[in-house]
């Protein structure tokens, strides 16, 4: 079992920027995937960015050049930089670490609000 933890979510007017970080309980090396969701209010959770265990990452389109996904698997963290930030960015972001082995392991945090507004 591993626990999730974001930080990094407040409010910031439109143009700004956020670091969201995910701290994970446990080791993070064997998780396939690390990645970041949002949900905003009346709409499904969409993914954000998301980063393989080999450094692949992909991003959803309407964030491709401004948010930029890490991992640092020595310190069990991954990290969203959230830059040009727009109103429409606004939700509640996830994190989520993925992995199949003998099983599918699919765990995520409690969130973390993220506020675009002037």
């Amino acid at each position: 079992q591993v626990q999730l933890v974001e930080s990094g979510g407040g409010l910031v007017q439109p143009g700004g920027s956020l670091r969201l970080s995910c701290a994970a309980s446990g080791n993070i090396d064997s998780f396939n995937r690390m990645g970041w969701y949002r949900q905003a209010p009346g709409k499904q959770r969409e993914l954000v960015a998301r980063i393989t265990d080999t450094g692949i990452t992909n991003y959803a389109d309407h964030v491709k050049g401004r948010f930029i996904i890490s991992r640092d698997n020595a310190k069990n963290t991954v990290t969203l930089q959230m830059n040009s930030l727009k109103p429409e960015d606004t939700a509640v972001y996830y994190c989520n670490a993925f992995k199949v082995d003998s099983r599918v392991s699919d765990y995520w945090g409690q969130g973390t609000q993220v506020t675009v507004s002037s």
